[in-house]
């Protein structure tokens, strides 16, 4: 297969190169386009007021560019703007340095770069592993490829689905679990400081608190040792919605 390989970690990050040695191995052919420094949170936004550099990196062990922009940018320059319109089987995006569950995935750049991909019509994985997981990166890249590779011989439509690893497996090896997302949010998330020179600023942070962790929920699954599967999709219309709007439009 064809694969592109993206993040929001940095073109070095750990997880990114664990996918290139995962799938590299399995036979696969790949490519990365990934940022050239972290980008964490920066959801599916795209660099529009400014310019992206961009550079080869060769000491990667396959065809390989950074791009001083975000996740989406690294895969929509690519994509439209080097691939000469090279076809990819898959896109994935990670694995991500810590977990990316329920609401936070509105944040997350590996789901706005796996996002990236779906939009091109492409099938894509977002994936992360908790910040405090025992499973080693190259684990869960072998688990991932074993995922794809499974998935990709009953599902022939372009999907997206974010798949998230747990602290331990439940059983000692990966098994995934299909989830709806929960709810996350965070108390004390905004820390207002001053530095030495009078800068005045916020931190970004907090504890988490989970609204909605209940059975079916991508929380709950990671919690009893679970790989998460969440499909996700672009289309976020409140379709119950929009029939009591056509109620009220037509009164």
């Amino acid at each position: 297969m064809n694969i592109l390989l993206t993040n929001d970690d940095g073109i070095q990050g750990a997880g990114l190169l664990a996918l290139v040695r995962a799938f590299k191995d399995r036979g696969h052919c790949v490519t990365v386009a990934a940022p050239l420094r972290q980008q964490s949170g920066m959801a599916h936004a795209l660099s529009v007021l400014r310019e992206v550099e961009y550079k080869r990196v060769d000491d990667i062990d396959c065809e390989a560019w950074a791009f001083d922009g975000t996740p989406t940018d690294c895969v929509k320059i690519y994509l439209e703007g080097m691939s000469d319109g090279r076809h990819f089987d898959a896109l994935v995006s990670g694995i991500n340095d810590g977990a990316n569950l329920a609401t936070d995935v509105l944040y997350s750049g590996t789901v706005g770069a796996a996002l990236e991909g779906f939009l091109h019509a492409i099938p894509s994985l977002a994936v992360s592993r908790d910040r405090e997981s025992e499973i080693p990166f190259d684990t869960a890249a072998g688990a991932t490829v074993d995922y794809l590779e499974k998935i990709l011989t009953v599902k022939h439509e372009p999907f997206l689905h974010n798949l998230n690893f747990p602290k331990n497996f439940r059983t000692g090896k990966a098994e995934f679990m299909s989830t709806r997302l929960g709810q996350r949010d965070y108390i004390n998330a905004f820390t207002s400081r001053t530095d030495s020179d009078g800068r005045a600023y916020f931190r970004i942070g907090g504890t988490i608190y989970d609204v909605d962790a209940g059975e079916g929920t991508d929380i709950h699954a990671v919690n009893c040792g679970f790989v998460s599967v969440t499909p996700l999709t672009c289309d976020t219309a409140d379709y119950d919605a929009l029939v009591e709007l056509r109620h009220i439009f037509r009164g």
